[in-house]
């Protein structure tokens, strides 16, 4: 009997090719699958909103600080209610940046000239993170990506040919200066140290940079009509400068010299004396109204200056005089007994100030009080060569019963016609609360009336005046 011979797969053709043909397979499989992901292995999957896929294709990266994290496995267009369309992207992305935090920003970037794109992730700080199926909204989709075409776009024919002019003209400029170029490159650093203090104050918003530029540019197109006239301003400044070439040595070069202390002391100072500054513009914005009223005073204004300047030049001299008088009063001020003497006078002032306001009208109304000083000082006034004397009238009383003459039961009523009393112990003189009126030495006599107090209606401010004439004779 002949042993059975024994058989392999690796002789047999048939099993070989055929499992030859199923590793070609499913090596074809997966290349062909590799963009969208290896089958079996795990992703965290996100949506997220786009205005535009921008050149996107599915199977693009997804980078995340330079590192593919994963692939774009779907693009779908959302139309609004508004009519607007922007696009969804779905995204597989590895579990190794799950949680994505919902703050995160996304923005398509271009990987070549020849229109390639990935999805760059930036990665937010919010400890919430979006779950597996989650979406990132249409609003964190910034900065706005700006593409090379548009990139491309500002090279139009006219900047490419002012590029032209700019390298030739430059090229001349910078040629043979090397030596100056090195050393300005030198000391470029200090000057960057001292820009940046520089830069954070037009940086802040306080100082107005942003209204500046604006205003400029309206300047400058205010300016554009008269750019004739400006162009012969720079040819009349060439020849100012060619006259001061002549004394730019030492003159002008002590001038600038000097410039730098000055600065440096103007930008010490003015802090200090901005709050002046801020107080005079004050002060002469409430002074505008009547500088504007004083146009009409101004000739008047312009001689009593003039008249007013000698005695200025004397008040230099008075001042020195006045001196120890000062002196003085600063140590009254320093005695603590001149705070009481002060506060009582305060005081003081407080408790007689109705009573001078009641009395003061008698004066600057009614002039009362002058006219007593000059009736107490015409009462001598009559005289002869051996001197002078009282001079008086006697008023005789009314005769007859129940007169001001004589004992009465009641103040006087008559019978007779001028047998009437006629008694005002406090007349009015406009003080505060009374009528505008003059009543003392203006009443009239009412005959057949008693009238005692004020008499009714009112007098007027009328008083007694005096005229002085002057006699050559």
């Amino acid at each position: 009997m002949t042993p059975r011979r024994r058989t392999s797969i690796a002789g047999n053709p048939v099993l070989i090719g055929a499992a030859t043909t199923l590793v070609i397979i499913v090596a074809v499989f997966l290349a062909y699958n590799a963009n969208n992901g290896l089958p079996f292995v795990p992703t965290y999957s996100l949506k997220v909103d786009l205005p535009n896929a921008a050149n996107l294709v599915r199977g693009n990266d997804v980078r995340m600080g330079g590192s593919r994290v994963g692939l774009v496995s779907t693009i779908v267009p959302m139309r609004h209610p508004d009519g607007s369309v922007t696009a969804q992207l779905g995204l597989k992305l590895s579990t190794r940046v799950r949680p994505l935090p919902v703050d995160s920003t996304v923005i398509v970037r271009s990987r070549s000239a020849l229109g390639l794109k990935y999805l760059q992730i930036t990665r937010g700080r919010s400890p919430r993170g979006l779950r597996d199926g989650g979406t990132l909204p249409l609003s964190q989709a910034t900065p706005r990506p700006v593409e090379i075409d548009q990139v491309l776009k500002t090279f139009d024919d006219p900047t490419r040919v002012a590029s032209r002019i700019n390298l030739l003209e430059f090229g001349n400029g910078l040629a043979g200066r090397g030596a100056d170029l090195n050393l300005g490159l030198e000391n470029l650093s200090p000057m960057l140290a001292n820009l940046a203090p520089l830069m954070r104050t037009l940086a802040d918003p306080r100082t107005g940079l942003g209204r500046l530029i604006p205003a400029l540019g309206r300047a400058a197109g205010l300016a554009a009509p008269v750019a004739q006239a400006q162009a012969q301003l720079f040819v009349n400044l060439d020849t100012t400068f060619r006259s001061l070439a002549g004394v730019a040595r030492p003159f002008v070069q002590d001038s600038i010299s000097g410039g730098r202390p000055a600065l440096d002391a103007s930008i010490n100072a003015f802090p200090v004396i901005r709050p002046f500054l801020l107080n005079t513009q004050h002060l002469f914005t409430d002074l505008r109204p009547g500088v504007h009223a004083l146009r009409a005073a101004a000739p008047e204004l312009a001689q009593a200056l003039r008249a007013g300047e000698p005695a200025l030049r004397r008040s230099i001299g008075l001042s020195e005089r006045l001196k120890p008088a000062f002196a003085s009063l600063q140590r009254l001020a320093a005695d603590p007994l001149a705070t009481l003497g002060v506060s009582d006078l305060a005081s003081t002032a407080q408790i007689l100030d109705p009573t001078i306001a009641f009395l003061t009208p008698a004066q600057t109304t009614c002039n009362y009080l002058t006219l007593w000083f000059r009736n107490i000082a015409s009462l001598l006034s009559q005289g002869d060569a051996s001197g002078t004397w009282q001079r008086f009238i006697l008023v005789a009383m009314p005769q007859g019963p129940n007169n001001e003459g004589g004992p009465s039961s009641t103040p006087a009523n008559g019978p007779n016609r001028d047998n009437f009393l006629h008694a005002n112990p406090y007349p009015i003189t406009a003080a505060p609360g009374q009528t505008r009126e003059c009543e003392a030495g203006n009443e009239t006599y009412l005959p057949g009336r008693q009238v005692i107090g004020n008499e009714p209606g009112n007098r007027g401010t009328a008083h007694d005046q005096t005229t002085i004439q002057n006699s050559t004779g």
